[in-house]
């Protein structure tokens, strides 16, 4: 772990391609005072493995003695474009927080200093809504438009939800108590939208710091709304290598090339993590987790390849690999080898303690039920209704109703005592005439 503040800084800082106030974070390590970053996530699709990008640098600010909140903003899953419907924001954000933290356990992350917080359990409270309202009456809806244009989703009728977003997002910072916020290049105008706000509120200005992002298996963004572009953490091995054999990787193009990016930002990272970890541990100790046996020592990634194409290649950075590709010395094919087998292998702990988790696969099916699965038909319950007096296969027939003795008798019904009479005054007649 870094000692000094000058170490710290360049830990908290390194492979990030834009720092903006990191003069701030320099004075309070100056003062040997703990920075404290928050991160946000709103809970909308299935996370995919782009998340290894901030979870890796989030890893670095842990080592660095950083104090870290995840935000798992459910209320911002729903204002944005309703992509999480709210009745399923609850069970997705519960999914995020196993998901989350079973990943940081597996790269072996310090989780100390690590705490998530749902944005529910302090947005919706008097004083965040006051100091939203406050926001609103001095923000343009040109500039909360503008915040938003590349986290908010667009679309040709925009909802007044959308331009809630970014002012709720610079609050945050305020009532999380931070003293720097973390994300990628695409949140850059929602933190300057709250450099420029929340001093006008009375708050202090907070520092921002953020990471790449990886472009999608086809090229473009990474996205959990399309499903080719990405893969899910819990996606199975033979799916993970069907979708990075389909992946864009042109011979020899090192800009728009997911799987290239994939190495530099997430695989790279945590060998060089693993690697500062082993330091100081008995002679021997087990290489990075992406680099072949006997691999030279400094191996953060290697490819295999036989003999007969010239044997595998190891490499010490990031740039040795993207120059060898660029030159045309490791061909697509093999680098996709390479990194099918390392994500199936960094997936595989998290796959793992998801099928050991019966609660996890309850939250799991709640969060984000099969939209193929067709509803359980109901069954019929027969509800018995007695038949009227007298009907139905059991009655019995009433005394009036015996069997005829002749067909003369099944002519007019006589009433008891008028049929016995009769009968009497019948024989009467027989016996006089006999």
């Amino acid at each position: 772990m870094a000692s000094t503040a000058e170490e710290k800084y360049e830990l908290i800082t390194r492979r990030l391609p834009e720092v903006l106030g990191g003069d701030q974070i320099k004075a309070i390590l100056a003062e040997g005072r703990t920075p404290k970053c928050y991160w946000g996530t709103a809970p909308t699709g299935r996370p995919h493995i782009g998340y290894f990008v901030p979870l890796t640098k989030i890893a670095d600010f842990l080592h660095a003695g950083v104090e870290v909140t995840v935000l798992l903003a459910d209320v911002h899953a729903f204002l944005d474009n309703l992509k999480a419907p709210l009745e399923l924001v609850a069970h997705r954000t519960n999914y995020y927080q196993k998901l989350l933290l079973t990943v940081f356990t597996s790269l072996g992350i310090p989780t100390s200093k690590l705490r998530f917080v749902k944005g529910s359990t302090y947005q919706l409270t008097k004083e965040y809504n006051l100091d939203n309202y406050r926001l609103s009456a001095i923000v343009t809806e040109h500039d909360a438009k503008k915040a938003g244009a590349e986290v908010v989703k667009q679309v040709e009728s925009p909802l007044l939800s959308g331009l809630l977003y970014p002012g709720m997002q610079a609050l945050d910072e305020q009532y999380l108590d931070c003293d720097f916020q973390f994300g990628g290049v695409d949140q850059r105008k929602i933190f300057t939208f709250a450099e420029l706000y929340l001093p006008r509120l009375g708050y202090k200005k907070r520092a921002h710091l953020m990471n790449r992002m990886v472009p999608g298996l086809g090229g473009g963004k990474m996205s959990s709304s399309d499903p080719d572009s990405k893969i899910d953490f819990l996606d199975a091995p033979e799916v993970v290598r069907r979708k990075i054999k389909k992946a864009f990787c042109e011979e020899g193009n090192v800009d728009e090339n997911g799987v290239l990016s994939f190495v530099e930002a997430v695989l790279i990272p945590i060998s060089q993590l693993h690697l500062e970890n082993a330091k100081g541990e008995a002679e021997g100790a087990t290489p990075a987790p992406f680099a072949l046996e006997g691999a030279p020592e400094g191996t953060v990634f290697s490819v295999f390849r036989k003999e007969e194409y010239g044997g595998s290649l190891h490499y010490a950075s990031a740039d040795a690999l993207k120059d060898d590709f660029r030159e045309k010395k490791l061909h697509p094919k093999d680098l996709k080898t390479a990194v099918a087998d390392g994500i199936v292998r960094l997936l595989e702990p998290v796959r793992k303690a998801f099928e050991q988790d019966e609660e996890w696969q309850k939250v799991e099916k709640l969060a984000y039920p099969d939209p193929n699965a067709k509803p359980e038909k109901k069954k019929k319950v027969k509800v018995y209704h007695p038949p009227p007096p007298g009907k139905g296969k059991n009655a019995k027939p009433a005394e009036a109703a015996a069997e005829p003795t002749s067909a003369a008798d099944t002519s007019v019904p006589i009433p008891p005592a008028e049929g016995a009479h009769s009968l009497e005054e019948a024989a009467k007649q027989q016996e006089a005439s006999s």
